[in-house]
């Protein structure tokens, strides 16, 4: 399977002098769905922010086989699409579809056929109809689905989601799970819900200071408990009994 994203030797400082990632090498496969777990800190966010170029710093980044560097910044922001954890930092515009065409029109996409992938879009997340509301006046877990809906409207290769289910009612964290389970594709999901990471991913990357502690299948690293407690984790309750 193709590689889609290769770091070497990465780190990140924060201006404020905070560490955030330390020496990062990580590949991840062509359809791969990868959760990146950790405790608080341990660098889960500011990972997904590096796969764009929103974040900068020491070392090697390749997507899709393109260098990060800025001549290639815009054709990797085309490929990347990231799914932000408050999706008030995505949806800013007067309605729904303002903001889900939002960025295929940046991206030069004929008005033309602007209607057809905001439709296609609101249908692949379940809010059809929702074109001409405002997106303020939707309940948080509608706001969810939105903020997907701008990002799976510009047919990224990759989609990273940044706790996808956090702060939702067990109804709508359902319907989260199930939308990102239909999604094709390379994802990457930066999660504490780690019920959601067995729903949905195939493979598992434990973070913690920064670092990468170790990757693997996702049933055999989250069932060890000693791995798991070390990290600030527990082992998921329906693997309890394992």
């Amino acid at each position: 399977m193709e590689k889609v994203i290769e770091i070497k030797n990465f780190s990140y400082t924060y201006p404020d002098g905070t560490e955030a990632l330390r020496e990062i090498d990580l590949e991840i496969l062509s359809g791969e769905s990868v959760g990146i777990i950790g405790p608080n800190g341990a660098g889960k966010s500011t990972l997904l922010l590096t796969l764009n170029g929103i974040l900068n710093g020491r070392g090697g980044i390749r997507i899709l086989g393109l260098e990060m560097n800025n001549k290639n910044l815009n054709a990797i922001r085309s490929k990347v699409g990231i799914v932000f954890q408050d999706p008030d930092d995505q949806l800013f515009m007067p309605t729904v579809f303002d903001d889900v065409a939002f960025g295929p029109l940046n991206l030069g996409t004929e008005e033309s056929v602007l209607k057809v992938l905001v439709e296609t879009a609101l249908g692949q997340v379940g809010m059809q109809g929702y074109e001409n509301r405002s997106p303020h006046h939707l309940s948080f877990g509608e706001r969810k689905k939105v903020a997907l809906a701008c990002i799976l409207s510009m047919h990224p290769e990759i989609l990273a989601l940044d706790e996808p289910s956090s702060n939702l009612d067990p109804h709508s964290r359902r319907s989260i799970i199930k939308i990102l389970q239909q999604i094709k594709g390379t994802k990457i999901i930066a999660t504490h819900d780690l019920e959601m990471v067995l729903d949905i991913c195939q493979r598992v990357i434990v973070l913690n200071h920064g670092r990468i502690v170790t990757a693997g299948k996702t049933k055999e690293i989250l069932t060890d408990t000693e791995l798991m407690e070390s990290n600030g984790l527990e082992v998921p309750a329906s693997l309890r009994s394992l």
